[in-house]
């Protein structure tokens, strides 16, 4: 694909990007799943893959899942759910895994409804600490072992890229309702003709044999499934929003806050990142000893205060970009991905961001 970087077709019909070089790209122990959104095409995260293995050269080896990327995951079956869909991202991921023994460090950079597959996904593949055996109890054996992993690998950076954490009802959650209350209540009884499950689960109208909606059943570890301990076990926990012209996710919900917290911005002087406004290191908090914004407090409904309360419970860097002044500001979605290398480039410094704060 030019400048050392190969691509070639991977398990499931998705696509992996390595250096050129063969034991460059063998030596590459740091897989980099990237996961597209609904109905994701082939080149949504082409331009950022290629800086990724070009930048971080014989570090990491990106895989690249795609909605669709075959006949498991093709068109209409993108919609059958977060659940679904996390479940065969989860698979795949497994399977990739089997055919790279030298993986030692998985990584997740997920845009748009992707994150919360992929937040899905990492609760299956969650592996809680092993106990130390009387056999193995060097000093380097005991603190690998003392380790959460995922899928069997060290978990290192969760990144989401304009993902609807706390979903998508609720005012201006959903941009191009125009934060209209009749326009956003009809949206919520008619959304599963359109979107089918996943837009049940992304309005949380979701109610699976009585249990709560999806979304709230993932910020705790419910049943089978540690998706709050997957979360936690990563090095790092990241939110890129955008402040504004993003019609699809709004501000709040991809940068995990409430109304009330979301933080005065000014036009970006840093040179190298034009279109990074603000960035908040949020610590974790007990959730039983603060006192969080009560809904009336934060313009939000109870369900969607419950679900930014329970993601505060783990640390975040908050990333928030503004395409303003940009010609395709319009395209702000697609523009923080570069889904679209030729129409989209405004969002490159986002992409190297990721790249520099890359945790290797």
């Amino acid at each position: 694909m030019g400048n050392g970087v190969c691509c070639s077709e991977s398990v499931n019909g998705c696509h992996d990007f390595y250096s050129c070089n063969s034991s460059e790209s063998s030596s590459a122990d740091h897989l980099v799943v990237m996961v597209n959104g609904i109905l994701g095409s082939a080149a949504d995260w082409q331009f950022a893959a290629q800086q990724f293995v070009e930048m971080l050269r014989d570090k990491v080896f990106v895989h690249r899942m795609e909605f669709p990327c075959s006949e498991r995951n093709a068109a209409m079956l993108t919609l059958d759910g977060v659940d679904v869909m996390g479940e065969r991202l989860a698979a795949e991921v497994h399977e990739l895994i089997n055919h790279k023994p030298n993986l030692q460090k998985i990584s997740f950079v997920a845009h748009s409804v992707g994150g919360l597959v992929a937040r899905f996904a990492i609760g299956i593949l969650y592996a809680p600490p092993k106990e130390q055996s009387s056999e193995d109890s060097s000093a380097k054996a005991c603190e690998k072992k003392a380790r959460a992993t995922i899928c069997g690998l060290e978990p290192m950076n969760f990144i989401t890229v304009a993902t609807p954490h706390l979903g998508s009802r609720g005012n201006k959650q959903v941009p191009f309702l125009f934060g209209v209350p009749l326009l956003e209540k009809l949206a919520g009884h008619v959304v599963h003709l359109i979107l089918k499950r996943t837009g049940q689960h992304l309005f949380l109208v979701d109610n699976d044999e009585g249990k709560p909606p999806l979304l709230r059943r993932m910020v705790e570890d419910y049943g089978e499934y540690y998706f709050m301990s997957a979360l936690c076990a990563f090095r790092r926990r990241v939110a890129y929003a955008n402040v504004g012209y993003d019609n699809i996710v709004g501000w709040r919900t991809s940068s995990i806050r409430c109304n009330s917290q979301l933080p005065k911005w000014e036009d970006s002087i840093h040179e190298k990142y034009p279109h990074i406004v603000y960035e908040e290191h949020c610590k974790a908090y007990d959730a039983e000893k603060c006192d969080f914004v009560s809904p009336e407090e934060s313009g939000s409904d109870k369900i969607e205060a419950e679900l930014v309360a329970a993601l505060s419970r783990v640390s975040w860097e908050k990333v928030d970009v503004s395409f303003h002044s940009c010609r395709q500001r319009l395209a702000a979605h697609n523009v923080i991905q570069v889904k679209d290398h030729t129409m989209h480039m405004e969002g490159a410094d986002v992409i190297q961001h990721m790249i520099d704060h890359f945790l290797l």
